[in-house]
């Protein structure tokens, strides 16, 4: 046993040592470069930043992909002294289970989509009672805020998220401009343009020009002008007047700026900052939200996981489904109850791209409860209640909800329990009655219910306060969905009411509820271009959301610099980026990506350094960037580390532990059945030949490999010689189905011509 077995360490591992194994989803990925530690941090800044000495690749902060266990350190990476300790950490990791509840929210259930939010609450998150000081946050005559209710009343989008990028992609959407804004929305167009056609020069005069609006105090400009220098894009890479000019232009209330201030501050450990700044943006990103619905999810879809499905998943988050809008919107003309519905659904949110129309959505609501489709007097209420595209008035609010929820659509309950304690379309205020419509759509699984249920207790309107019931009734709303419970289950983090304060935990469900505001169209518009082929596009707009701290943009936009190469029209600090800046650039975006939590992008920076792929080879860091990714299942990294161990590289020589990570990844994957079961018998082969020549010509393989690989694709695969080995297979196919086909026929013929002979030998009759 060697020393990390006994600290009990866990093991894992990994199929074929060629990352290029077809085994893996990584197949042929170019793989990024290493930075100097003595001098650079991941992200190419020349400071050393705390923890970020460090080579590690656990996260330093909890990510929406990580399993976050509170109160006790994850046993899984944790180092355990005797197999008694391993059995009392499970049972006190039973115990925090069974203490209080386990929360699991799937935003994205499908593989094409981030992983899920797994949250535990412990025993130590929970306050054995609420104290006075505590309570007065949430005091019983505070009003029932409007962005406490699932309902808030919205503001315009660009009033939300002031220069953003929808009228550039959206022109619909535009409004009157005063000088400076024409000024930075002519340059960011500019800036678009120049990366979809690879045009370096107008990307250099579109970036001056931005420039200029910046030094006279324009926000926005600032934040792109940050953006530039964070990126390196024509000018040199500096990450300090980066986040200079994302301070100027957050303080000058540019959101997108604000949004990558947080997450530089959350990647160095200061929540104070971060969470002040992530619980603002979060509450912008609720008041986006729709009164009982919110508008779809622009889903963070993975590009690297096959066109198909990303093409299924565009349509979806575009509103989409089977049918083209034009024959949707045809079917509504002739009369189609339910296309009527949809088309209003395509204005009611904005989605295909239309600009959003409340008095459209309407108008077409109105024709598709004519026609008897319940689903719209929910949407009726919800436009009358808050005056969306026509005069507000509660009363015909309360009727229409009131309709929906005899139609058998208990979200409507939300609707009309806020009515009644608002005090509005109704004859007064009514807590109770507000309190059993909320109970009748929670009973029927509504997140909406359980929310508002949530928000009653936690105010103690109506009812006696009770912060740990709110705090139950939150976590079952978060569970079905609702994002709301996840920025109240933050704010009990940040404030310390109901559970124990918890920054690092508050920044992580603030992010998570902040990632679903207005700016968020940035990964519709990225997916569309590169959909539509414009890959240029949809790098530039990955790279922004990546500055913003969208673990899913990170990893696309890294994926495209090592997919496309010169064709990801990547800008550097002039012209084209070179080979050493498209590398570097790919190594931070999928660093990045690994801190929060995405596994591929760990293996990726294990195979760069195992490798020594746009790096020095280094098996030490290899071996630390594949721990990182076992640590999430990964099976891919759970062979690469018993490989590793199997070969004494960059881990101690362990066949034990070698076997170990073999039969994990095997768990894992049952498709890494084949590999394995070669790994296990050269395992066999060095245990009891340790000295014969079977055990050098197994270390040899992976010299060889590439020699034959290479010979292959540069001799037999060259154009003209795989056209002469095509013909010269043909030939002797053929030539093999012609002596086939004479055989047979030989032998067919013997067979009838055996009577004959017989007859010859026949004896003559007597005489």
């Amino acid at each position: 046993m060697n020393g990390r077995e006994e600290k009990g360490e866990d093991v894992g591992f990994r199929f074929l040592p060629d990352p290029r194994s077809s085994s893996h989803p990584a197949v042929g990925s170019q793989l990024p470069p290493e930075r100097d530690v003595s001098t650079k941090d991941w992200t190419g800044d020349t400071s050393r930043r705390g923890k970020r000495e460090s080579a590690s690749i656990s996260p330093n902060y909890p990510s929406s992909n990580a399993v976050l266990l509170r109160g006790k350190k994850n046993p899984n990476s944790a180092p355990l002294s005797s197999p008694a300790d391993r059995q009392t950490m499970l049972r006190r990791r039973c115990n925090q289970i069974l203490i209080h509840s386990l929360l699991l929210f799937s935003l994205y259930p499908l593989s094409l989509y981030a992983r899920p939010f797994v949250l535990v609450l412990s025993s130590d998150d929970l306050k054995d009672a609420v104290q006075a000081d505590d309570a007065s946050l949430h005091d019983s005559e505070t009003p029932w805020d409007d962005d406490d209710f699932d309902g808030s009343q919205t503001k315009p989008e660009d009033e939300l998220d002031p220069g953003s990028w929808r009228r550039i992609f959206e022109p619909a959407s535009g409004g009157s401009d005063t000088e400076e804004m024409s000024a930075y929305y002519s340059g960011v167009s500019r800036i678009v343009a120049a990366a979809s056609g690879g045009e370096t020069r107008v990307m250099e005069e579109a970036a001056a020009e931005i420039e200029g609006v910046a030094l006279e105090g324009d926000p926005h400009a600032q934040s792109m002008l940050g953006f530039l220098y964070g990126m390196g894009m024509t000018r040199e890479r500096n990450k300090a007047k980066a986040f200079l000019y994302h301070y100027l232009a957050a303080d000058g209330g540019n959101a997108q700026s604000k949004m990558a201030l947080a997450y530089t501050y959350a990647r160095q450990d200061e929540y104070e900052k971060a969470v002040k700044l992530y619980a603002e943006l979060a509450e912008i990103a609720v008041n986006s939200f729709l009164i009982s619905k919110d508008s779809p999810v622009i889903e963070p879809i993975r590009i690297h996981n096959g066109a198909e499905e990303n093409k299924d998943a565009l349509r979806k988050s575009r509103g989409e489904e089977d049918e083209d809008f034009q024959i949707l919107e045809y079917q509504a003309q002739k009369g189609n109850a339910a296309a009527m519905y949809r088309v209003g659904i395509f204005y009611y949110f904005g989605l295909r791209g239309l600009r959003r129309d409340h008095t459209k959505a309407l108008i077409w609501f109105l024709k598709a409860v004519e026609k008897g489709e319940p689903k719209s007097m929910e949407l009726l209420g919800e436009i009358y209640a808050r005056g969306a595209g026509v005069e507000r008035n509660y009363t015909k609010a309360l009727e229409w909800l009131t309709l929906a929820s005899k139609q058998g659509l208990y979200s409507a309950y939300n609707g009309m329990g806020y009515l009644y304690v608002k005090g509005y379309g109704v004859e007064k205020k009514n807590y109770t009655k507000a309190k059993e419509y909320f109970e009748k759509a929670a009973d029927n699984d509504d997140a909406g219910g359980h929310y508002n249920l949530g928000v009653i207790y936690l105010k103690g309107i109506g009812v006696k306060k009770d912060v740990k019931h709110a705090c139950k009734c939150f976590i079952l709303a978060a569970n079905v969905g609702q994002p709301k419970a996840f920025y109240q289950l933050a704010k009990m983090f940040h404030t310390g009411v109901g559970l124990k304060k918890n920054l690092p935990m508050a920044t992580a469900l603030y992010k998570l509820v902040a990632e679903r505001g207005p700016w968020s169209s940035l990964s519709r518009w990225a997916l569309e271009s590169y959909l539509k082929g414009d890959v240029g596009k949809a790098f530039l707009l990955y790279s922004r959301m990546a500055e913003l701290g969208y673990e899913v943009a990170q990893s696309n936009a890294a994926w495209i610099l090592d997919k496309y190469g010169e064709r990801s029209m990547c800008m550097g600090e002039s012209g084209f980026c070179s080979d050493a800046e498209r590398h570097q650039r790919a190594h931070s975006l999928w660093w990045q990506a690994s801190e929060q939590g995405n596994e591929h992008a760990a293996l990726l920076i294990g195979d760069a350094y195992y490798y020594g792929r746009g790096t020095e080879r280094d098996y030490e860091r290899a071996a630390e960037a594949y721990m990182h990714a076992k640590s999430q299942s990964n099976a891919q990294a759970m062979f690469n580390l018993g490989y590793m161990h199997e070969h004494g590289q960059g881990l101690p020589f362990d066949l034990h532990l070698a076997k170990r990570y073999y039969d994990q990844a095997l768990e894992v994957d049952p498709a890494a059945k084949l590999p394995v079961t070669l790994a296990l018998t050269s395992l066999w082969i060095r245990k009891n030949y340790a000295d014969s020549f079977l055990v050098d010509l197994i270390d040899s393989l992976p010299e060889v490999y590439p020699k034959i690989e290479a010979w292959v694709e540069n001799v037999i695969m060259e154009e003209g010689n795989a056209t002469i080995l095509t013909l010269f297979v043909c030939l002797l196919t053929v030539l093999y189905l012609r002596e086939r086909q004479r055989r047979q026929a030989v032998a067919a013929g013997g067979e009838v011509a055996l009577p004959d002979q017989l007859n010859e030998h026949v004896l003559p009759p007597p005489r």
